[in-house]
């Protein structure tokens, strides 16, 4: 048997899947609970000052007939940025930039991260993470005409990954993913959290 979700549950009313439509989430999102990768993007602000925020509604897609690796975000506006994948014990770290994010803060180092210059790009890297992608802007769509939320497509231009981490960069220390705040509308609970988990290789699909 499969349940079948169209408009959002009555049993969501009240919860957080309703009422997160003020930040700019829908009901949908909590109900599929699709997990993605999730890293620390860094630029630099106006004032020079190194910016850091968590993201994770993203895809990565080779294009260009094989000559390029590509990232589609939403809601990034700066034309240079660094992707920096954390492992899980430097979780809690990349998640203190949300707090530490006034104006005239050096986001990185003052969540007790160290900032690096990126090699070519302009925009700062976090060191002590296990991969930093630096990448350009491509262009940006909005997502739906007049909305707050654009959708940008980044290209990598050349990556930097731990050495440690080159024959197997999955497990309890590697990529780690988001599930944002997930709800079962057959079960609902009070009360609801999200999750970070790493992968757990499961099959192998083909050999090359």
């Amino acid at each position: 048997m499969k349940y079948q979700y169209k408009a959002m549950p009555e049993s969501m009313r009240g919860t957080y899947g309703e009422f997160a439509k003020n930040f700019g989430f829908d009901w949908k999102e909590f109900i599929m609970g699709i997990p993605t990768p999730m890293f620390l993007v860094t630029t630099y602000k106006s004032n020079g000052q190194p910016n850091a925020t968590m993201q994770s509604w993203a895809g990565f897609t080779s294009a260009n007939h094989g000559g390029g690796y590509y990232v589609i975000l939403c809601s990034v506006e700066k034309k240079v940025a660094v992707l920096n994948f954390m492992s899980s014990d430097l979780y809690k770290a990349c998640m203190k930039t949300i707090q530490n994010n006034q104006f005239e803060a050096d986001e990185i180092t003052s969540s007790g991260l160290t900032a690096e210059k990126a090699s070519w790009v302009e925009a700062p890297m976090v060191a002590e993470c296990f991969m930093n992608l630096e990448c350009r802007y491509l262009w940006e769509k909005e997502i739906v005409p007049g909305d707050d939320h654009v959708m940008i497509c980044l290209e990598v231009v050349g990556g930097h990954i731990e050495k440690d981490y080159m024959e197997d960069m999955f497990g309890d220390k590697g990529v780690l993913y988001y599930a944002h705040h997930p709800i079962n509308p057959e079960d609902v609970k009070e009360k609801g959290c999200d999750y970070v988990a790493a992968l757990r290789k499961v099959n192998q699909s083909y050999e090359y």
